[in-house]
Order: structure tokens, then C-alpha cells, then sequence
């Protein structure tokens, strides 16, 4: 399956399994997919704005996307509107962009390159996503080697 249509009215979960706002995909589109809910997507709202997603579980054996309040704001909707939406398969597994931090740093050491790319794709993504986080290029180069090194590491429940 290539991609997925519809129209349908924005969700918002309870707040006490995060309270986020979503769409459901129903397990029947999901298990098209050929990575099943391991596919990374593109979802297109309202045909304006687009950006890259994932699946998570719903509970009850269907799915749902996140849709950030930023998101929502940039194309004029809120929980209950009905809004159209289109799927499409991320041509890139990872899902996000490697910045160039991070290709520079692995360029530059083996050992290092080998490790992340033998990392999960989430684990990968996590990486990016805690190096973004990080404004100061000297401590993110730190932190991200860290975080290569270790990433295979349990962590204890104090760090989770």
C-alpha cells in the first residue's frame, strides 16, 4: 500500500495516557503496510502542511498518529474538528533527518558509525532527537557519543 485517504474528527486521549491529540488508523489499513507498525509515515493535513510520524498502539487493536497542538494550530483546527488527512510511506526507514552534527561524528570514527548503525531505527531517532535537543555544539558532540556508546545499556528507572 502506497498511501491512505480519509477524513475523520480529531481524537485527544485521556489524560492519563498522555492526553495527546491524534487520528486513528484502523489495524486494517496498518496491516497493509508492508513493515506493519514499524512503517514510518508522512501524514499531509488538509493538504498544508506535512510532516513524519509513526504508529502507536491504541489499545484496541487499531493505531493512532500523534498531532502536535503546533500542528493543529498551523492548519486551523482543534480536538473534535473534522480534518482530512493522507498517509503516505517515509521513503527514509529512519524517519527523521541525520543532522550534519552527527555525520560529521560518525564520519570522523568508525567504531562510532558502527555502533548507531547497528542501533534499532528508534534507538537511532532517539539519538537525533536528544541530540536536537542540545543547543551548544561542543557538550551536543559530547552528548551524542554518550549516547552511541551507551545506548545498548539498561537504564535504570531513575534515568527513564
Amino acid at each position: 500500500m502506497k498511501n491512505s485517504k480519509g477524513e475523520q474528527i480529531i481524537g485527544q486521549l485521556e489524560k492519563r495516557k498522555g492526553g495527546y491529540f491524534f487520528l486513528t488508523i484502523s489495524a486494517e489499513t496498518v496491516n497493509q503496510f508492508e513493515n506493519k507498525r514499524h512503517t514510518r509515515l508522512i501524514c499531509k493535513l488538509d493538504n498544508k502542511l506535512s510532516f513524519q510520524c509513526g504508529l502507536n498502539h491504541l489499545g484496541d487493536g487499531n493505531f493512532f498518529i500523534i498531532l502536535s497542538t503546533k500542528n493543529l494550530e498551523t492548519v486551523g483546527k482543534q480536538f473534535g474538528d473534522k480534518i482530512k488527512f493522507e498517509l503516505t510511506i517515509d521513503p527514509n526507514p529512519l524517519g527523521v533527518d541525520i543532522p550534519e552534527v552527527l555525520e560529521s561524528i560518525i564520519e570522523q570514527d568508525k567504531v562510532l558509525k558502527e555502533k548507531f548503525e547497528k542501533l534499532t531505527l528508534g534507538k537511532q531517532r532517539n539519538v537525533i532527537h536528544q541530540m536536537n535537543k542540545i543547543k551548544n555544539i561542543d557538550l551536543q558532540i559530547k552528548k551524542t557519543i554518550e549516547l552511541i556508546n551507551n545506548a545498548d545499556k539498561p537504564r535504570s528507572k531513575r534515568e527513564l
